[in-house]
């Protein structure tokens, strides 16, 4: 059981969130409250109808909701008021600095112009009460060329996002399917990220570090399966963007009790804790920090290292970095 002072120390520690999917905090009510200003027909009844649909049994089951809940988002201001909810959630929970992931392919898709989307998640975070970056993710499960057209349409734009990534269903999609797109983003001197190892086996993120060349591993909790590839993630001090509640409502583990978290953080792995799709999967980012130390042995020293695992992986200056850094340790040491 989480004892008061570890829960108050969690909820009130400096932290940055680095995998979290901006159409996947889109809460229930703001889904509706979205729905009846476009006009926009659910096929569900009420708020509560929805939430009860929120019973995953894969990643699949969800993305299918997923996508049906974005439907919603047509204009700016939709675009603007999801990332403010979201924001104004973070800085709650001592969010020091987000690194947010767009889809604009779910977008632009449903004839959303490219411009509508990014220009109201970033002008959003230009007003938030703390620092935030946009990330733009590929969908994997459409083509490599849907990706280049979706890269290139969003060159205009190159100011308001400071990397890639690639998301959406794992299996059957290898990072290497995206190789000529990730080779192109390196070019353009785009940061790089791309989920692995969530459903996928340990060579997805293995060719992720080889072919796409990434700077962090989005989950990567499978790679436990591979004594070498731990090996090397720890000599890299390759950082994996853990999201505990999303891998109990994908059935990636059955409980929290039996995550990988603290074995993963004992293989000196660079583990961040992150919340994903938190309208989704039950919880914001302290959420996901309770949940796993109330069912973990986790203790004080393994907060101070996941804030400091924050900093250290996120796409800030050395300076910038080093401040956050401070903080943490300012933090702990009063505490």
């Amino acid at each position: 059981m989480l004892d008061e002072r570890l829960r108050k120390l969690l909820r009130n520690m400096p932290k940055a969130e680095l995998h979290i999917h901006i159409e996947g905090s889109l809460e229930p009510e703001l889904i509706f409250e979205l729905a009846q200003r476009n006009g926009v027909d659910l096929a569900y009844s009420s708020v509560e109808a929805l939430r009860e649909a929120y019973a995953f049994t894969d990643l699949q089951s969800f993305l299918d909701i997923y996508y049906a809940g974005a439907s919603v988002l047509l204009k700016e201001q939709d675009f603007y008021d999801m990332t403010a909810a979201y924001l104004a959630r973070a800085h709650a929970d001592n969010v020091r600095h987000a690194e947010i992931f767009f889809d604009p392919q779910t977008h632009t898709a449903r004839g959303v112009p490219f411009e509508t989307a990014i220009n109201g998640i970033w002008r959003a975070c230009q007003d938030a009460p703390l620092s935030a970056s946009l990330i733009m993710c590929f969908l994997r499960h459409l083509s490599e060329d849907e990706a280049l057209a979706t890269l290139e349409e969003s060159l205009p734009f190159r100011d308001k996002f400071i990397g890639v990534g690639l998301d959406s269903s794992e299996v059957g999609h290898p990072p290497e399917k995206f190789a000529r797109v990730f080779e192109r983003a390196r070019a353009l001197g785009l940061r790089l990220v791309a989920h692995a190892g969530e459903e996928g086996p340990p060579a997805y993120i293995e060719s992720a570090l080889d072919v796409l060349k990434v700077e962090r591993i989005d989950h990567g909790v499978r790679s436990l399966e591979s004594p070498a590839l731990v090996e090397r993630l720890a000599r890299e001090q390759m950082a994996l963007t853990v999201c505990p509640l999303s891998n109990i409502k994908l059935r990636v583990f059955d409980v929290m009790g039996s995550h990988n978290l603290r074995t993963l953080l004992d293989a000196n792995l660079a583990v961040t804790v992150n919340s994903d799709d938190p309208a989704y999967f039950g919880g914001y980012v302290n959420e996901n920090y309770f949940a796993a130390f109330d069912a973990l042995p986790l203790d004080e020293g393994h907060a101070r290292q996941l804030a400091r695992n924050s900093f250290q992986a996120a796409f800030v200056d050395p300076e910038r970095k080093r401040a956050f850094l401070a903080e943490v340790d300012d933090f702990f040491a009063n505490a």
